[in-house]
């Protein structure tokens, strides 16, 4: 998995009622663009995420989430 910053991390939910979270990426601590990531989410929380097999990054342009 890599990433740019500014790019999108789409947690899927995994459990039924659990939503889809989507975040943008802020920064990247690991090498080449690969995890793990720092992440504001749209309600605003920044934390870090070492991204398992239920999230994807999309690009921000493709993706077409407005995220701030």
């Amino acid at each position: 998995m890599n990433a740019r910053i500014g790019d999108l991390l789409h947690v899927h939910g995994t459990v039924v009622g659990q939503h889809d979270r989507v975040g943008e990426i802020i920064e990247i601590r690991g090498e080449s663009g690969g995890p793990p990531y720092v992440v504001r989410f749209e309600d605003g929380h920044q934390t870090l995420v070492y991204p398992g097999p239920d999230a994807v990054v999309e690009s921000r342009e493709t993706a077409g989430h407005p995220v701030r």
